[in-house]
């Protein structure tokens, strides 16, 4: 945000008036469309306000503000337990990441998306950025994921792409996972997660590998869409978090690629005939057991809602239900008569758990190529 901007907000962060109120204002006053976005950049830095009250009471024992969850203040008078908003429980400091990636210049304005018969889709997910899948070598397969893998495997898919590209115009879907997970937990928390990066080395690792696939890729298409999905069970706001400063570069940065983060579970996309929804299968708060690998009636009933629901989609020709979550490759084209059920194959390999509870496993991507007037869809799967 820009420092004006900033500064109006810390004017504010002093009134009565909510968040949500703050937001609204700061986006009449500098004319800014009001987005759940702006709500949230906005209550971000309204967050790293210290309440002048609870700035004194840490001053007197000599404490830094930013490392106080909590306070009890007891006075001869009065017992008051008080939440301090300006806690800060991530120990990252997330500008000074983003400001390694992208110079301070006004937002590039994009070009017109082109007109195209046949598009390029790339479809990744459960990347799990920070995952330890060896134990120091003690797993049961010794398979090493850590940044340098991770970093490699980026190279590896975006040369594949390269290799097999056949239209002007690239859609990348992350459908989720895309993290592993916070403090060694999963979004729901309770779930303990065996990782081999902390908070910051993941944000870190994951951030710069989006960043390198985005450098890769932009320079051999004149229009990419980066779809990212983050309403999962893993990444949650992790990975809302990561995606927001990956599309704070992209947009500063190049001006033939545009980020869509989707925030809610269920999302959808239309392009030529075709419709694809997209989801990662779990989500952060209610759907325990999710969309199973194998398309059964009561995950028919629910799509074929959503498809009822929605009638942009009704009305497409093709439709594609995409999701992660499982880490399994299959591609069910008979079960529905409205709709093809696809499970992707995980871009991360199979962690301890899954090693002695199942098997080795594999882990990859997928490439397609897409008539947008046909049902010709060219499907090439890349396994690691």
């Amino acid at each position: 945000m820009d420092r004006k901007i900033i500064d109006r907000i810390e004017e504010l962060a002093h009134t009565n008036k909510t968040k949500t109120s703050i937001a609204k204002m700061i986006s009449k006053e500098f004319d800014i469309p009001y987005t759940d976005n702006i709500r949230k950049k906005v209550s971000y830095h309204l967050n790293k306000n210290v309440d002048p009250g609870i700035a004194e009471v840490v001053k007197e024992v000599n404490v830094d503000a930013a490392s106080v969850p909590h306070l009890w203040i007891k006075t001869p008078n009065a017992s008051i337990f008080v939440k301090n908003a300006a806690y800060n429980n991530s120990g990252i400091d997330f500008d000074e990441i983003i400001s390694k990636l992208v110079s301070k210049k006004p937002e590039k304005e994009k070009i017109s998306i082109p007109n195209v018969s046949f598009i390029d889709r790339l479809i990744w997910t459960d990347v799990h950025v920070g995952m330890d899948t060896s134990r120091n070598k003690l797993a049961l397969y010794d398979v090493q994921y850590d940044r340098d893998v991770l970093m490699s495997r980026i190279k590896e898919m975006a040369d594949f792409v390269i290799n097999n590209k056949q239209s002007d115009r690239l859609i990348i879907d992350d459908l989720g996972d895309y993290m592993d997970g916070w403090n060694g937990e999963t979004v729901r928390g309770g779930h303990k997660l065996a990782q081999n990066m902390t908070n910051e080395e993941a944000f870190d690792a994951g951030l710069n590998a989006k960043i390198l696939l985005t450098d890769i890729l932009s320079q051999h298409y004149k229009y990419i869409t980066c779809n990212n999905i983050y309403e999962d069970n893993h990444s949650g706001s992790f990975g809302y978090v990561v995606n927001s400063a990956f599309k704070y570069i992209v947009d500063h940065k190049y001006k033939n690629v545009e980020v869509i983060n989707h925030e809610k579970f269920i999302n959808h996309y239309i392009i030529g005939q075709h419709g694809f929804i997209i989801t990662h299968g779990k989500d952060s708060r209610y759907l325990r057991f999710g969309f199973k690998p194998q398309l059964d009636p009561r995950g028919i009933d629910k799509i074929t809602q959503y498809i009822r629901h929605n009638k942009d989609l009704s009305n497409c020709k093709y439709i594609e239900f995409s999701k992660g979550d499982s880490h399994q490759c299959l591609f069910d084209m008979c079960s529905s008569d409205e709709f093809d059920y696809f499970n992707y194959p995980s871009f991360a390999p199979s962690s301890e758990y899954i090693q002695v509870n199942f098997k080795k496993g594999r882990s990859g991507f997928v490439l397609q190529n897409i008539d947008l007037n046909s049902d010709r869809k060219n499907i090439r799967t890349y396994f690691f």
